[in-house]
C-alpha cells in the first residue's frame, strides 16, 4: 500500500481534498503551488489503472500545463470530429485544426492514467502537500474555524481490519474539498439538494490497444448516429482508440457487457482477439445532474462529486478542471486574509451557471445521437443534411461561456461592458529574454495589461496590496525592440488586438484567467485595480443559479 503518513493529525491543514482523480490532484497542486499546506484523502491505494475520461479542451489543456503537465507526454491533438448517419452520409463535420483561444490544442486526446500518474508526480514533488492514498473519511465534524474528518484504512472495497477494528486517524483542515466522485461522501455530508435532467442512458464503453499503430482512421474521431445502434468511434488517447455502442431497448446490461458482445460490435472495424487487446469493457450509465450549491459553510465540492455530465460534449473532466483552478485561488485569498469568506460564495455562482450550459449542450447532443425510432432519425438526417447543403453549420465554441455574476468589474445593477467575464485568450510573448506561451513565459495570477506605463496613477498603498496579493503590473505592446522588467511583447498581436477590438486601453485577468473587467483609458486603471480590491474585501452577496 502507497500511503504517506507524515504530518497525520499533528498540525492541521490549510484544505484536505477528498479524492485523488485528476481534479483533486489538480487542486491540490494549485493551493500548494500558493503556500497552502494540502492533505489528499484517497481510499484506492493505487491509482485506478483503466481509462475514463479520453477528451479535454483548449481551456482545460491550459490550465493542465499550467499545473506543470508535459502535454506533449500525456495527450494528442484531435483535429476533427465526424458524426454520420447509419448509411454513411456526413451530417456534421468539426474541424479543431485551427489555432484555438487558449493557446493550446482545441481539442486533445488523452489516457487518463497517464495523466493521473503525471499530476500525481507533479503532487509529490511538492512540499506543502501530503497524499495519503489506503484511508478513506468516514465523518465529518464542522467547527466554527476548522473540519475535522476521520478517516479509516482501506484497501479500496475491503477495509483492512486490526484485531476487527479499521484503523482510524483524525485530520484537521481550515476547509474539506470532496473531489470524491458520484458518490460524493462529502456531498452526503452537505444539505444541498440535486438538479437531475432525466437524462440516462446505458452504454458499453470499449477501450482497445490496436496491435498496428500505424493503421490509418478515418474519420479519427466518429459519431454515428444510427437508430439500430448509436455508436461512438474516437481516439482513446495516444496509441488507444475508444468505442461506446448505446444498449438498445429489450437488451439487458448483462448482456450488453459481455466480452463476446464487444468483439461481435467491433467486427465492422476489422478489430479481434489477433489483431488488438481490450483494455476494458463496462456499461456506464450516462447522467445529467448536479449539486445545487457547491459550498456550505467549510465544506465544498468539485468535479464528479458537483456534477455528472453525459460524454456526447467532451467536458466532464474540462469542468472539473474549470472547478479545481476557480476554487483554487479564492481559497487563498480567504485563508490568508486577502479577501472576505463570501468570495468562496461566488464558486457556485459562476462555474453553475457554466456547468449547466455545457450539461445542456452535452444532453442536446446526447438526444440527437440517442435517437432510437427510425422516422424520427430519418427527420433528423433530412434537416441536418439540409442544413448542411445550405452551409448552416455550427460556428465558434459553445463551450466559452461569460460570467454574468460573481467576483467581476462593473456597477450595482449588474451592468458590465465586454470583455468582463469572458475567458481571455492566450498568445505568444516576449518576457524577461524568455519567449513561448503567455502563462509559462510570465506566469500565472491576477494580470494587468496596459498599454501605458501599468503603475502610472496608483499610490504607494496602491502598489503595496498589488504586491500582497500578487497582482502583477504590465505593459503590453507588439513593438519588438520594447524592453523593460514590466513589458511584455505580444508577438502575435493577440492582446494588442484583443483590446483594440474592446476599445480598451487596459484588461484585468484573473488568476483562472477570466477577465475582471476593463478599463477604456489608462487614466481609468486605478479605478479599475481599486473596483478588485472592493470586491475582494466586501464581495456582493449573490444567489447560486440553479
Amino acid at each position: 500500500m502507497s500511503i504517506s503518513t507524515k504530518g497525520l493529525a499533528e498540525e492541521p491543514y490549510d484544505v484536505l481534498v477528498v479524492g485523488a482523480g485528476p481534479v483533486g490532484l489538480a487542486l491540490a497542486i494549485q493551493v500548494a503551488g500558493r503556500g497552502r499546506r494540502v492533505g489528499v484523502v484517497e481510499r484506492w491505494p493505487q491509482a485506478y489503472p483503466l481509462p475514463r475520461a479520453v477528451v479535454f479542451d483548449h481551456e482545460a489543456g491550459r490550465i493542465l500545463a499550467s499545473l506543470g503537465v508535459d502535454m506533449a507526454a500525456v495527450s494528442e491533438p484531435a483535429v476533427e470530429y465526424e458524426w454520420r448517419n447509419a448509411e454513411g452520409q456526413r451530417l456534421l463535420h468539426y474541424d479543431f485544426s485551427d489555432g484555438s483561444h487558449s493557446g493550446w490544442p482545441n481539442l486533445s486526446a488523452f489516457n487518463q492514467p497517464t495523466l493521473e500518474a503525471a499530476l500525481e508526480e507533479r503532487v509529490r514533488s511538492l512540499p506543502g502537500i501530503e497524499l495519503l492514498r489506503g484511508w478513506e473519511a468516514v465523518s465529518v465534524d464542522e467547527g466554527a474555524t476548522a473540519v475535522e474528518v476521520t478517516v479509516a484504512e482501506s484497501a479500496g472495497d475491503e477495509p483492512l481490519l486490526r484485531d476487527g477494528e479499521r484503523a482510524q486517524r483524525t485530520l484537521r483542515a481550515a476547509y474539506v474539498v470532496g473531489c470524491d466522485g458520484a458518490n460524493s461522501f462529502i456531498r452526503s455530508c452537505m444539505r444541498t439538494s440535486v438538479s437531475d435532467l432525466g437524462f440516462k442512458f446505458d452504454w458499453l464503453v470499449l477501450d482497445v490497444i490496436p496491435h498496428d499503430r500505424d493503421r490509418e482512421w478515418t474519420p479519427r474521431n466518429l459519431q454515428i448516429c444510427d437508430p439500430g445502434r448509436p455508436t461512438t468511434a474516437v481516439v482513446g488517447g495516444p496509441g488507444r482508440r475508444r468505442w461506446e455502442f448505446m444498449r438498445l431497448p429489450g437488451e439487458s446490461v448483462a448482456e450488453l457487457n459481455q466480452i463476446e458482445t464487444a468483439w461481435k460490435l467491433l467486427e465492422p472495424w476489422d478489430l479481434h482477439p489477433g489483431n488488438a487487446t481490450m483494455e476494458r469493457h463496462t456499461v456506464y450509465t450516462f447522467q445529467a445532474r448536479w449539486a445545487d450549491a457547491w459550498r456550505e459553510g467549510r465544506l465544498l465540492l468539485a468535479g464528479d462529486a458537483a456534477h455528472q455530465m453525459p460524454p456526447f460534449a467532451g467536458q466532464g473532466l474540462c469542468s472539473g478542471l474549470r472547478d479545481a483552478i476557480n476554487l483554487s485561488w479564492k481559497l487563498d485569498l480567504v485563508l490568508s486574509g486577502r479577501a472576505d469568506e463570501a468570495l468562496l460564495d461566488t464558486y457556485t455562482t459562476e462555474r453553475s451557471r457554466h456547468l449547466q450550459h455545457a450539461m445542456q449542450t452535452s444532453v442536446r447532443l446526447g438526444r440527437v445521437i440517442c435517437e432510437p425510432d427510425p422516422a424520427a432519425a430519418a427527420e433528423r438526417d433530412a434537416r441536418m443534411l439540409a442544413d448542411q447543403e445550405a452551409g448552416r453549420v455550427p460556428q465558434g465554441d459553445p463551450f466559452l461561456q461569460t460570467f454574468v455574476d460573481g467576483l467581476l468589474d462593473g456597477d450595482l445593477t449588474g451592468a458590465r461592458a465586454e470583455p468582463t467575464g469572458q475567458l481571455s485568450r492566450q498568445g505568444r510573448v516576449r518576457f524577461s529574454g524568455r519567449t513561448g506561451l503567455f502563462d509559462e513565459t510570465v506566469g500565472i495570477g491576477f494580470t494587468l495589461f496596459t498599454t501605458g506605463d501599468p503603475r502610472d496613477g496608483l499610490d504607494e498603498d496602491t502598489l503595496a496590496w498589488c504586491d500582497e496579493v500578487g497582482l502583477r503590473l504590465l505593459r503590453i505592446t507588439d513593438d519588438p525592440t520594447a524592453n523593460g522588467p514590466d513589458v511584455v511583447v505580444d508577438l502575435d498581436r493577440t492582446y494588442v488586438a484583443d483590446l483594440a477590438r474592446a476599445g480598451l486601453e487596459a484588461m484585468l485577468v484573473r488568476p483562472d484567467f477570466y477577465v475582471f473587467g476593463g478599463a477604456k483609458s489608462t487614466a481609468d486603471v486605478p479605478r479599475l485595480v481599486a473596483a478588485l480590491r472592493g470586491r475582494l474585501t466586501a464581495v456582493p452577496a449573490s444567489e447560486p443559479t440553479a
